[in-house]
């Protein structure tokens, strides 16, 4: 695994065409950080609101997936799940049937190992580099280009993109020459998931024996259970401000997706199971589009406790 730092420049010299597709609430933010950093960047989105954004900061528009791809030398994409990415990547107006040859193609979406593989196939028919980078991070971190990515494919096609990588986070992990940066990033999401879960029912348990609330969460920050995301999450919890950095519907979709590699691969996934049974019931109510850590709020409403 190689890890590097970055060191943002505006030096133009030298740097590939981008095409970027999906401008949603990471796309937009990374694409702005890529065009601050002197990028030449081609944009596509289904929201043509959201590629006029854009337009007045200096990316290029492109009406189409198959002319950005065309037009091109690294290509980018980072889009809501499997079949988005399907239809972005597949098919005679995708990506791989329209990039030039030699061009390198970047998904950075969280999605399936099992789709990333199809992907992956399609591209080396036709000599395409393909690099599965999801990314980690929240919408606050994508707009300060202060994400984590994690990359797995060709590592010279990993080169040719990493001064890309370096323009839109603070860290970089090539970890393998295929699917590695997938089940990396579900790995890590699977922890994330759990926290929350194993979160809310602690602090449900401590409201139920009496404890203040504000005063709890201050001890678990200094608690060998303190990790930085429980560090990150504790000023909100202690407001209850549940403004969403990342939703418990993106959450439930990350958990099956965690469950369902599991499966895939043989492996056991009892745990995760659960946590997306919690969500999967949390976000058919009112929680969908609150932070997931809202989630304590369903426990402590199991509980008997008002919110």
């Amino acid at each position: 695994m190689t890890d590097t730092g970055t060191q943002h420049t505006n030096n133009t010299q030298d740097k590939p065409t981008i095409g970027w597709i999906g401008l949603g609430k990471m796309g937009t933010p990374i694409v702005s950080n890529l065009l601050k950093a002197a990028f030449d960047v081609t944009v596509y989105d289904v929201d043509p609101r959201h590629v006029e954004a854009l337009v007045q900061q200096g990316a290029r528009a492109s009406s189409d997936i198959a002319s950005l791809a065309a037009a091109t030398e690294l290509i980018f994409s980072i889009i809501p799940d499997d079949a988005v990415l399907q239809k972005v990547a597949l098919g005679p107006q995708g990506v791989i049937a329209n990039a030039r040859n030699g061009a390198v193609y970047v998904d950075m979406s969280t999605v399936s190992p099992a789709v990333s593989s199809t992907v992956r196939d399609a591209a080396r028919e036709r000599h395409i580099d393909f690099i599965a980078a999801p990314v980690s991070g929240s919408t606050v971190l994508a707009e300060k280009a202060q994400l984590t990515v994690f990359a797995s494919g060709p590592e010279a096609a990993f080169q040719r993109a990493q001064p890309v990588f370096a323009a839109l986070s603070a860290r970089q992990y090539y970890v393998g020459a295929d699917q590695q940066a997938r089940y990396l990033k579900l790995a890590i999401n699977h922890l994330v998931g759990s926290t929350a879960v194993l979160l809310a029912e602690a602090l449900t348990l401590g409201k139920k024996g009496g404890l203040d609330w504000v005063e709890m969460l201050t001890v678990i920050g200094d608690s060998v259970a303190a990790s930085p995301l429980v560090k990150y999450k504790l000023e909100p919890l202690k407001q209850r401000d549940f403004s969403p950095a990342f939703s418990s519907k993106q959450m439930l979709k990350d958990m099956s997706l965690v469950v369902e590699a599991g499966r895939d691969a043989g492996v056991p996934m009892a745990a995760a199971a659960l946590v997306q049974q919690q969500f999967e019931h949390y976000a058919s109510g009112d929680g969908a589009e609150l932070d997931f850590f809202s989630i304590v709020r369903a426990v402590e409403a199991a509980s008997g406790i008002e919110s």
